[in-house]
């Protein structure tokens, strides 16, 4: 009975952990990237703060650390024209649908010591991710039509 009852505890953990697809993006994903691009969907000038931060002149070029085993991570913006330093988030990788892989990314800001002051988070699309490529993609609403910010990434 008690050698039953470990293994229904055991199917029950097992069960509830991330699934393959997700833990394998994770181990993709630690270590450090640079923010090499960002465009949209549509041509013109547009003025996006992303992330509630920055805009994309200074988000362009920025350093990105991703630490999976405890979900956070931080970036660097460095340009002198911008609000430098550094930033702290939490992340979570959402898998959306086993069968194809597609998943969602979910980022918060936080402090230095991963608390929150807003409470508010961000969800993208995490369209690509390689050992050396990664691609969120987040849609947002512009005049009452979508629009897709690409946010592309190389790994150092």
């Amino acid at each position: 009975m008690k050698k039953m009852l470990l293994v229904l505890i055991g199917i029950c953990l097992f069960s509830c952990g991330a699934s393959k697809t997700v833990r394998d993006s994770k181990k993709v994903i630690k270590g450090n990237w640079t923010l090499s691009s960002i465009d949209y969907s549509k041509t013109g000038t547009y003025n996006v703060t992303l992330l509630n931060d920055a805009s994309r002149e200074c988000f362009e070029g920025s350093t990105w650390q991703f630490i999976p085993n405890n979900n956070t991570g931080n970036y660097n913006i460095s340009k002198p024209s911008c609000n430098s330093g550094d930033r702290y988030f939490v992340f979570t990788i959402d898998e959306v649908d086993e069968t194809t892989g597609l998943y969602d990314f979910l980022i918060k800001p936080t402090n230095e010591k991963g608390k929150s002051e807003t409470n508010q988070g961000f969800r993208m699309k995490l369209k690509l991710l390689t050992e050396t490529n990664m691609q969120w993609q987040q849609t947002v609403r512009v005049d009452g039509a979508s629009f897709i910010i690409n946010m592309n990434f190389t790994k150092l």
